[in-house]
């Protein structure tokens, strides 16, 4: 049984076809393009669930199609590509993609934040993500047993982005890339203050779903 649709948009046939490959063994069907002038007629043929994009590609780069595609779809992005600059990281996730993995990379850990990510954008409003826990994406507010937590919108993205994929580890890099899209400059120790909030604010639960993992970052356990 399909698990979904994926576009892999990716001008070096090689890793497109690793990517075809570990994607099809999941369960997925999978579409390939590796011209990026082709890559918004070949969305609108497929219409997949999830879009894997390269940042540079031939004909239009990925962040001009992510532009075009966030015209007219919500549809999950997930950006590939060698490019780390911290402003690259950004402006990918302001354009609208939904995350973004850095070559080299696992295939494996790809097909991970494909799930990962198909599984939040599925998710509906008010959905529990642990016993009492209740994350509702449209209002941009987390319940617990009913209770308002009173977060905020920074709080919730760092909640949401830990409780999306239980058991990862995220270091503070990855979750700055989560929480701010405005390209403000603040230090990696920011992400730590916000947890210590996020937690006091969560009373007792806090303190068993959010782990300190050391030398590395933050987990969600539920």
């Amino acid at each position: 049984m399909s698990e979904g649709k994926i576009l892999i948009v990716e001008d070096e046939p090689s890793l497109s076809a690793i990517l075809r490959d570990y994607l099809q063994a999941a369960g997925y069907t999978c579409q390939q393009v590796f011209d990026g002038s082709l890559a918004v007629t070949q969305f609108k043929a497929l219409a997949p669930d999830l879009v894997l994009l390269d940042l540079t590609l031939p004909g239009k780069d990925g962040i001009e199609i992510c532009r075009d595609l966030r015209a007219f779809s919500d549809a999950p992005i997930i950006m590939v590509t060698a490019r780390v600059e911290e402003v690259d990281r950004l402006l990918g996730l302001e354009t609208g993609a939904d995350d973004y993995v850095c070559k080299p990379y696992s295939p494996r850990e790809v097909v991970a934040r494909v799930k990962a990510v198909l599984r939040r954008h599925h998710r509906t409003p008010g959905d529990a993500v642990a016993a009492g826990l209740s994350l509702d994406d449209a209002a941009g507010r987390a319940s617990l047993f009913g209770q308002d937590l009173g977060l905020t919108q920074v709080e919730f993205r760092l909640l949401r982005t830990l409780a999306a994929e239980p058991g990862r580890i995220y270091s503070r890099d990855q979750l700055m890339d989560h929480l701010y899209l405005d390209r403000r400059v603040v230090t990696d120790r920011a992400v730590d203050s916000h947890i210590k909030n996020l937690r006091r604010k969560m009373g007792e639960s806090g303190d068993a779903w959010i782990h300190s993992v050391y030398g590395a970052g933050y987990r969600f356990e539920s």
